[in-house]
């Protein structure tokens, strides 16, 4: 075996004055809206000024919405009593559309049920961050109560 050496070759250490035309990549990890700088806004609440009256009127629209359009006859269909509920999480992408809908209950139909209601929900206006339209999570518990 024959093994060549080589001279190593001495390279010119950048400075930093070299590196003045780049720039840091910019990661964006999954936000909530209880921390995005603007939370999104729901068809209705343009008028809102601050977060704060913006998330409490796209709350108060999402469980109008959810509640009209959420079949609590089901839970008499499945012979479930009392209260139930289902835990829904959704994102709301930079576009403001509803994507990734999750559910969670005791039950597969109320499972399903809720995902169907969450993604009837209308677009929205983006949530931003730094100034860019940003995608955001969103977690809704739907509970109703089956009478006995």
């Amino acid at each position: 075996t024959i093994i060549d050496l080589v001279e190593p070759q001495l390279y010119d250490i950048p400075s930093v004055d070299d590196f003045h035309d780049i720039k840091p990549i910019e990661v964006i990890e999954e936000i909530t809206l209880d921390n995005v700088q603007e939370v999104p806004v729901f068809p209705g609440c343009e008028r809102e000024k601050t977060n704060q009256e913006r998330k409490a009127c796209m709350s108060e629209k999402i469980n109008q919405f959810v509640s009209r359009k959420f079949n609590t006859g089901l839970g008499t269909d499945l012979g479930i009593k009392g209260v139930n509920r289902v835990y829904v999480q959704f994102k709301i992408d930079e576009n403001g559309s509803v994507i990734d809908v999750k559910a969670q209950s005791s039950h597969p139909v109320l499972q399903k049920e809720g995902k169907r209601v969450i993604k009837l929900l209308p677009d929205m206006k983006p949530g931003k961050q730094g100034g860019k339209p940003v995608g955001g999570i969103y977690t809704l518990p739907i509970g109703f109560k089956v009478q006995d």
